[in-house]
């Protein structure tokens, strides 16, 4: 049972630079995009790009299970506009066929959000029948939703929420969730205090269940429990503190999944990362 730490790394100039640059800063696990994720279209990957990207997982030892890619920041698969929401799909189904193409299997993703123009269980439909539609025309990659700050229209901070698109997805063995720890407190959960640790991740067993968590992001937050305001900030450095993440590494719930930074200061991820690796080896 291992710990896989890393962090969101960049794949400029090619996806097959991800594992070198996490390979650079000590990371045992890393996150990426496959594609710009501003641009809603981007030129299909190389067959080199995905040899040499595959080459070097290996090279390095990253396996599948500790990549976590994360999809583009335009999609929202709950888009009440008819048009907008065939447009994100068919932008998501390019990101779940690129992970494919990688041997990757997983893919994270923001739910989506209402516009405020339809209700919270319409646009929970909406999503789950956008991922039915993305699991139908690809294989082998599991589709992760990850929890949100609940900033603007966004859905997805409360577990209920992640619950409830899971009950939606028909195959149920490829759909998980990533829980983002600057979102849970943004969103009101309090992982700050022991108590509240405990109390939150056994209401995420209850109402999700851990066999659900595919990968999780040590971000601290700048802002406080309840804000709904989406500001990650450097390990120790906002309101969270540290002790929060030393508590993950040693929390065997959180085993064998990706745990990715994606704190602001890419120049300390490196001891970022050496601090987490640290904290898991006591």
């Amino acid at each position: 049972m291992t710990k896989y730490i890393g962090a969101h790394v960049s794949a400029s100039g090619g996806v097959e630079n991800a594992p070198l640059n996490a390979h650079n800063i000590g990371a045992t696990a890393f996150a990426l995009f496959t594609k710009n994720q501003r641009q809603w279209l981007s030129a299909p990957l190389s067959e080199k790009s995905i040899a040499l990207f595959k080459e070097r997982c290996l090279e390095y030892g990253y396996s599948a299970d500790a990549i976590l890619p994360h999809d583009s920041y335009l999609i929202n698969l709950g888009n009440p506009n008819k048009e907008a929401l065939e447009k994100s799909r068919t932008s998501f189904n390019d990101e779940m066929l690129r992970c494919s193409q990688l041997g990757l299997k997983l893919l994270n993703f923001h739910p989506g959000s209402t516009l405020k123009e339809i209700s919270i269980d319409e646009c929970i439909a909406l999503i789950a029948e956008s991922i039915n539609i993305a699991l139908d025309k690809t294989e082998g990659v599991t589709a992760v939703i990850e929890n949100t700050a609940g900033q603007g229209s966004n859905i997805g901070f409360e577990f209920e929420h992640l619950a409830a698109i899971i009950d939606k997805v028909e195959d149920k063995n490829r759909v998980g969730v990533c829980i983002d720890t600057c979102h849970a407190v943004a969103a009101g959960y309090d992982l700050i205090s022991a108590e509240g640790y405990e109390k939150s991740f056994n209401d995420f067993e209850r109402i999700v269940g851990f066999k659900y968590l595919r990968g999780m992001h040590l971000n601290d937050a700048k802002k406080g429990i309840g804000s709904r305001v989406d500001r990650h900030d450097s390990l120790g450095m906002g309101v969270i503190g540290k002790e929060l993440f030393a508590r993950i590494m040693r929390d065997e719930r959180m085993n064998n999944i990706p745990l990715i930074l994606e704190t602001p200061n890419e120049d300390i991820w490196a001891e970022e990362i050496a601090w987490l690796k640290n904290e898991a080896e006591k």
